[in-house]
């Protein structure tokens, strides 16, 4: 693909370029890169099962994985390299590291060795559910075969889990899939990515989504692919008010009817819509890491040096908003779900509200009732075999 090309693609997939041209976000991403496994500190949902319900493939893309992508192209690279690639300082650096390991990853084999190291990496946190975006629209924009990708993807989640969950006393990861837009491609682009989810929705393909620059055109625009969607039977999902203001996360819902906002943290500057999202049950899919990576959360509080500590994740808690903690891009953004946890008791979330938000990511899963109130109940037990309830 030509460096336009990939730019495009690149934009289009983050939305978050805002902070383009050698600027640099408010500050650095090396700073903030997420509490390693050797630092960070264990939480109360530790050893309980998870689950995780914003976790984009592509961005699960670990250096060991990249070596071996690259490899199957022909290129030779070292840890080395690869790790520099990863250490970024600003926002741009972000965007060329994503474009570039993305660039590697070609055909099913490759869709599918990425698909079985992310599945390793969450059984490794006991997270026992996980609904997975993929970029349909970038696949379909690089003109990759969709169909072949997908079963590849879907075959190496099921051996991963089969394989790594041996002997596990919280048993297989379970995977669900969400075909994802990309706004700024349009609304024709939109639509084929929707049809392909809708002709996959038996193969485990249980919702579609948009992502993208949530600036680049209206909501309006995608409506017809989103009631197309939900003619379908899919569960609709949507990102805003992530870099956008609370007016996109209102769009989002009310004409698109998306059930599950990924991000939304540009919903704590407006109170009515907090009020009326926590009545709907709309559910938050919020990614501290990510939003203090790309400047977003200095976006939403105005703040150029905002840190962890000012994320409206324990605001939401409190003000009865309904939260799926989940990581976003955890490969690029140096995180993962346990960190995640141990962010969240930091900032000020007590072990009783840590409890409630693992839990609410197994009750805003798109899955039915029973089969959720199942899971639900299989964590409760986990807890309360730990004396945690």
């Amino acid at each position: 693909m030509d460096q336009c090309g990939a730019s495009t693609i690149a934009r289009a997939l983050t939305g978050r370029d805002r902070y383009g041209g050698g600027m640099k976000p408010p500050e650095s991403h090396e700073t903030h890169q997420s509490m390693n496994r050797a630092t960070r500190k264990s939480t109360v949902v530790e050893t309980l099962p998870k689950a995780e319900l914003h976790l984009h493939l592509e961005g699960s893309i670990r250096p060991e994985t990249a070596i071996e992508l690259a490899a199957r192209h022909g290129t030779v690279l070292t840890i080395e390299e690869v790790t520099v690639r990863y250490r970024y300082s600003d926002f741009m650096g972000f965007i060329e590291a994503f474009k570039w390991v993305t660039s590697f990853v070609r055909d099913p084999e490759d869709y599918g060795l990425i698909t079985r190291r992310l599945a390793e990496e969450l059984i490794r946190q006991n997270v026992v559910y996980a609904e997975i975006t993929i970029s349909a629209g970038v696949m379909l924009r690089r003109m990759q075969n969709v169909e072949a990708n997908f079963a590849a993807i879907v075959q190496a989640s099921v051996d991963a889990s089969a394989e790594a969950s041996q002997g596990l006393p919280l048993g297989r990861l379970r995977t669900a899939w969400i075909f994802d837009a990309t706004r700024q491609f349009g609304a024709d682009a939109a639509m084929e990515a929707a049809r392909w989810a809708a002709k996959l929705r038996g193969n485990g393909v249980v919702a579609f989504g948009m992502g993208g620059d949530e600036l680049a055109l209206p909501a309006q625009d995608f409506r017809p692919t989103f009631d197309f969607a939900r003619s379908e039977g899919l569960r609709v999902i949507c990102h805003a008010g992530e870099i956008g203001g609370p007016d996109e996360v209102r769009d989002a819902v009310e004409i698109l009817g998306a059930e599950r906002i990924g991000h939304g943290i540009a919903v704590i500057r407006d109170k009515a819509l907090a009020e009326s999202l926590a009545a709907r049950g709309v559910v938050l899919e919020v990614c501290p890491t990510s939003n203090l990576a790309t400047g977003a959360l200095a976006t939403q509080t105005g703040k150029p040096g905002a840190t962890m500590a000012e994320h409206p994740l324990a605001k939401f808690q409190k003000m009865g908003l309904r939260v799926a903690l989940s990581t976003d891009d955890p490969a690029m953004f140096h995180t993962d779900l346990l960190s995640e946890y141990s962010h969240a008791a930091a900032m000020g979330l007590s072990n009783a509200e840590l409890l409630q938000l693992a839990e609410q990511s197994f009750t805003a899963a798109f899955l039915a009732p029973g089969e959720k109130r199942q899971l639900v109940e299989d964590f409760r037990a986990t807890a309360k075999s730990a004396v945690l309830l």
